[in-house]
């Protein structure tokens, strides 16, 4: 047995083996050192001293959880089973891998989120651009893209795949685009011998598989960026499930320009599918609008979340579907009434291929499959070519789902092998041998009553164990009554047991039958599967039809929940909202009313939209609901607004909040730098720019001098649409200079001390904060904003020529003049440049800080304090 586990572990070296012992899987050798360590359990050894093999073993029906605990924490598992029946094989049973569990080859239901796809990716690099290559194997779901070299990052950001494959060179080939990949993606990394990137290797891979000569037929060329990275992932696959993926049936070649680009930044900023602070779900935007009801629309819906489209026609093709659904609720809620009974097809489909189906998947098919025939019949003779194009692609499978049916019982067992899972009367040879096994129970009670009486041992009776078969036990006070045709067999405390030769007959002629019945049953239900199996490929295109349908009538009961709006989408340059409102926000409110507000950009004279006024107004909700609102409009949803006409973005950038990113040693200006440095290199009059409060991380003047020529050339170069949320009410000054650039503030409601905030963007500029005011709104001591009013008083009352305010008159609360932090007792000096230290203090984000930070960052101040010392 050890020589199978030797050779076993030799074939795969880089694995943890499962080695499957009967009822469990055991692990030796520092494999099993591993696991004791990883998973918390002990660890023995059958032998003592040198001779000593660690050991560790995990129970059969508990796998599940230890392994999906090992592979997140970055290993890969080889499960090595036993293939032949140990009750019936002589000697060693026959083990082999059936395959390799990695991050990017999970399937099991419970390491999946039934919303989300878990993608295993390849990369190949060529002449300055990247093939990219993805599948769902869960699903069966193949993707293939070329991108610029540049583009590549954004790209498997929007895939975020479970794992990532690349050539083990590729590396120190490509330094830059791995570290990135590396800090930012972070999937669990395989790097694959350079030959099996080979182009030779990976076409003949791929021709295998899709059983073709040419893949031109998916549009692909042989000589593509493509080609080598898909082919390297379809041999991976290959490796890992021991064999071809039937359920993998076709490649998806899809362009990166019929998308709007969304980068990291961007999609974190604007929270689509979890939140900045806690990286949940709820509060998202993907929570607000996604009403689908199955698991394959729920990964549909997040799919289109992250790739809006940038077709007219593409969107206005899903848009036009939404609508029909939201004109007509009845036939929206029947629609929906039936989509709530369908399963998740696609990973159904993928067990089925693989043969891990059970009798109830296969019954959870067959129930989620029997919902397309009414669905075709509701919704035929809708109008647009969304529902039209559904028609036709839905497949009702009758005869499957009626053999599936009408076979399999309606509550069948979770075990294959023990019978209970075939309906009467659809074998006349399994009925027969279930009417014999039957007959044994109303045999076996008469043929003891007969005994009795025969032979006068009135506390005789039949028993069976599975060692010594059916049995007569006689208790010790009544043996000498045994007639001599009973065989003893086994001696009890209180009790004897025989066997007779018509016992012995009834006995293999029962068990027989219940053998035979079992093993029947399984030889039928793996016909049925097999039936199943060849079918997957228009179980799969209604699997997705079905998933389209759930998106579009998700969409429109969105709409029609929230009371939104279809915008009109062309190629201009306007993007015009009226009355719009952020749909987060808006569903958090519960029912509370939301202020909307109008939106007007164009590349005439609001090309820029500056917003200047107080914090907690709403500048940054202002600016996000208009991105979020134009991203809705091209996934082909309707929008929170009144109205609204978008004209198509390519890409939206976003440059909003703040935080140190100290794994890279950058403070949170840098970060701030870099982010807009990526802004202003690659946006163009096609984009739509988001920026919230840029140059707030360094001093006054270069903060104002920096976001002054980020304005500028977002209106003269880039001729970006673009929304520029600011404290600095200097840079109002830029719309008297610039046609395209056009003011907006919050209004606020002043009474006295006291202020409320409208929420209303309203025309012109504003050099009002009310810092103070929102300061004391926020619950900070009175004592503390009543001394902060005289400051400003101060302040205010001694303006220096240079235009900020002169501190070296303000009063202390005694009316002594205030010393400079840093200066000596002496003679008043003339204000000099803020020291390392003190420049550094105000970049801090201390809202953004944890403990640890928060201690490193004073070691580090105090280490600058004790130099300058020196």
């Amino acid at each position: 047995m050890m020589d199978q586990f030797n050779r076993a572990k030799k074939e795969q070296p880089d694995a943890l083996l499962f080695f499957r012992m009967g009822d469990f899987y055991e692990l030796f050798g520092q494999d099993a050192q591993i696991a004791g360590k990883e998973l918390g359990i002990a660890v023995t050894s059958r032998a003592k001293g040198a001779d000593a093999l660690p050991m560790a073993g995990v129970p059969v029906k508990s796998m599940e959880g230890y392994l999906l605990r090992l592979v997140r924490k970055g290993h890969k598992v080889a499960i090595c089973e036993q293939m032949s029946d140990p009750r019936t094989t002589k000697g060693i049973v026959d083990r082999a891998i059936v395959r390799v569990v990695t991050a990017g080859t999970l399937t099991e239901e419970s390491a999946l989120e039934s919303n989300s796809n878990n993608y295993l990716a390849s990369l190949y690099p060529q002449d300055g651009k990247v093939g990219l290559a993805w599948v769902d194997l869960s699903t069966g779901r193949f993707q293939v893209s070329e991108v610029p070299a540049a583009k590549a990052l954004d790209e498997l950001n929007r895939i975020a795949p479970a794992e990532l494959l690349w050539a083990e060179e590729f590396g120190n080939d490509h330094p830059e685009l791995a570290a990135a990949l590396i800090k930012e993606i972070g999937p669990a990394l395989s790097e694959r011998a350079a030959w099996r990137f080979s182009r030779d290797t990976a076409l003949r891979a791929l021709h295998e598989q899709f059983q073709v000569k040419s893949l031109e037929g998916y549009g692909l060329e042989d000589d593509s960026a493509v080609v080598p990275a898909a082919g390297a992932l379809i041999e991976y696959l290959e490796e890992t499930q021991r064999g071809r993926c039937e359920h993998i049936l076709s490649i998806e070649t899809t362009d990166h320009n019929q998308w709007m680009t969304l980068d990291r930044a961007t999609r974190s900023c604007l929270e689509l599918c979890v939140t900045q602070r806690d990286g949940h779900r709820a509060g998202s935007l993907l929570s607000v609008i996604d009403q689908t009801l199955t698991p394959m629309g729920g990964r549909l819906q997040r799919e289109w979340l992250l790739a809006p489209l940038r077709e007219v026609e593409a969107i206005l093709y899903r848009q036009r579907g939404v609508a029909e659904m939201v004109d007509h609720p009845f036939l929206r809620e029947d629609v929906r009434a039936l989509l709530r009974e369908v399963l998740d097809i696609e990973r159904l489909v993928a067990k089925i291929s693989t043969g891990r189906a059970t009798p109830r998947d296969l019954l959870g098919l067959a129930s989620s499959l029997a919902i397309v025939a009414p669905l075709r019949e509701r919704t035929e003779g809708v109008y647009s070519k969304a529902w039209g194009s559904l028609y036709e692609r839905l497949d009702p499978l009758k005869d499957l789902v009626q053999e599936l049916q009408q076979t399999l019982v309606d509550s069948p067992p979770t075990s294959m092998r023990d019978g209970g899972l075939i309906r009467k009367g659809v074998s006349a040879e399994l009925d027969e041998l279930r009417q014999i096994a039957g007959d044994g129970k109303a045999w076996m009670a008469r043929f003891q009553a007969e005994e009795i009486e025969r032979t006068g041992m009135s506390n005789l009776k039949i028993g069976y164990t599975a060692v010594f078969g059916y049995y007569l036990e006689v208790p010790r006070g009544q043996v000498d009554r045994v007639p001599e045709t009973y065989i003893r067999k086994q001696t009890l405390k209180n009790a004897e047991r025989y066997i007779t030769p018509e016992l012995k007959e009834f006995e293999d002629k029962v068990l027989k039958a219940e053998e035979r019945s079992k093993d029947l049953e399984y030889d039928m239900f793996l016909i049925l599967r097999e039936k199943a199996a060849a079918a997957v490929p228009r179980i799969l295109a209604t699997a997705r039809a079905l998933a389209e349908c759930d998106v579009l009538s998700g969409l429109a009961e969105t709409a029609a929940l929230g009371r939104y709006a279809a915008p009109e989408i062309n190629n201009g340059a306007t993007i015009d909202i009226r009355e719009g409102r952020h749909p987060v926000i808006e569903a958090i409110l519960e029912g509370e009313p939301f202020v909307p507000n109008d939106t007007l950009l164009d590349q005439t004279n609001h090309r820029v939209g500056l917003i200047t006024g107080p914090n907690m107004a709403g500048k940054s909700t202002y600016i996000r609901q208009t991105a979020l609102i134009v991203l809705l409009a091209q996934i082909g949803s309707f929008v929170p607004a009144q109205e609204a006409t978008i004209g198509v973005v390519d890409r939206i950038f976003t440059r909003l909040g703040s935080a140190d990113d100290l794994s890279r040693g950058a403070s949170t200006f840098m970060v701030e730098m870099i982010e807009i440095a990526n802004i202003l290199n690659n946006a163009k009059q096609s984009s739509l720019v988001i920026l919230d409060e840029v140059g707030r991380g360094t001093s006054t003047y270069d903060g104002l001098a920096l976001a002054w020529a980020i304005v500028e050339h977002l209106h003269d170069t880039a001729h970006a649409r673009t929304l520029f949320a600011t404290h600095y009410h200097q840079l109002t000054e830029l719309a008297d200079s610039r046609k395209g650039v056009h003011n907006l503030n919050i209004a606020v409601r002043e009474k006295g001390d006291e202020i409320v905030f409208l929420h209303k963007i309203v025309a012109g500029g504003t050099d009002r904060s009310y810092g103070i005011q929102v300061a004391r709104l926020a619950g900070v001591p009175k004592g503390l904003v009543q001394r902060a009013k005289e400051i400003l008083g101060e302040l205010e009352a001694h303006p220096t020529a240079a235009g900020n305010e002169d501190t070296s008159t303000i009063k202390t609360p005694t009316g002594g003049l205030q010393l400079a932090l840093f200066e000596g007792l002496g003679t008043p000096q003339e204000p000099t440049k803020p020291s390392v230290v003190e420049e550094r203090v105000r970049e801090l984000e201390l809202d953004h800080m944890t403990p640890w930070q928060a201690m490193e960052t004073l070691r580090e101040l105090k280490s600058k304090l004790n130099s300058t010392k020196d």
